[in-house]
């Protein structure tokens, strides 16, 4: 049996981005499992012009259908004050019909972000991110303490969910412990939904 887990993400500067594809390889290294790659487009207060149907770079854009498609989902988002960033809370407040037909329901979830400064949100954003998830019905995943770079990490990385540490520049690599954790929750995602899918 595959389970297909759709890897969901905003990035503006790349460090999101980054996250989504460790978290993708995470997924992909629990057999049977395959990560789908996808992002939301920026949004603008006015808009003059339509944004292209395909982006310059990175995953595809997300449709409807890849939430219908998709066994779990890996949500990620950079911090905005504390919260996720717009686009993708407008992608999320267009997902009413699947709210009403219950598309999500039952199907496990997680999350991640990326923050300029080690407390610039981190906590808040990822709780921010897994409301509307509660609201369609599906079962947050996130990180035991019993992964050891949960507590050996001095950079990113929380129980509610996988994060990176940028800097105020951008200057900041993905450290070892980050990478390890964002693996982690991919590949434990991938495990819980895996599991659910085969039933007892």
């Amino acid at each position: 049996m595959s389970c297909e887990i759709l890897v969901l993400y905003y990035s503006r500067s790349g460090h999101t981005a980054q996250m989504a594809r460790l978290v993708a390889r995470g997924v992909e290294e629990v057999p049977g499992c395959t990560a789908r790659l996808r992002q939301v487009p920026p949004v603008a207060p006015v808009t003059e012009t339509a944004a292209p149907p395909v982006p310059e770079d990175g995953a595809p854009y997300a449709v409807r259908d890849d939430l219908a498609a998709c066994a779990g989902l890996a949500l990620g988002s950079p911090t905005r004050f504390g919260n996720m960033a717009a686009p993708l809370k407008h992608f999320l407040d267009g997902t009413g019909a699947e709210w009403a037909s219950g598309t999500l329901v039952g199907k496990p979830a997680a999350v991640f972000t990326a923050t300029s400064t080690m407390h610039g949100g981190q906590e808040s954003t990822l709780l921010s991110m897994m409301l509307p998830l509660l609201h369609h019905g599906m079962l947050i995943v996130g990180l035991p303490y019993t992964e050891p770079a949960l507590t050996a990490t001095s950079s990113g990385g929380t129980p509610y969910g996988a994060s990176h540490v940028t800097g105020a520049r951008g200057e900041h690599a993905i450290s070892a412990d980050e990478r390890t954790l964002a693996r982690t929750l991919g590949r434990r995602l991938a495990e819980v939904t895996c599991k659910l899918a085969i039933g007892p």
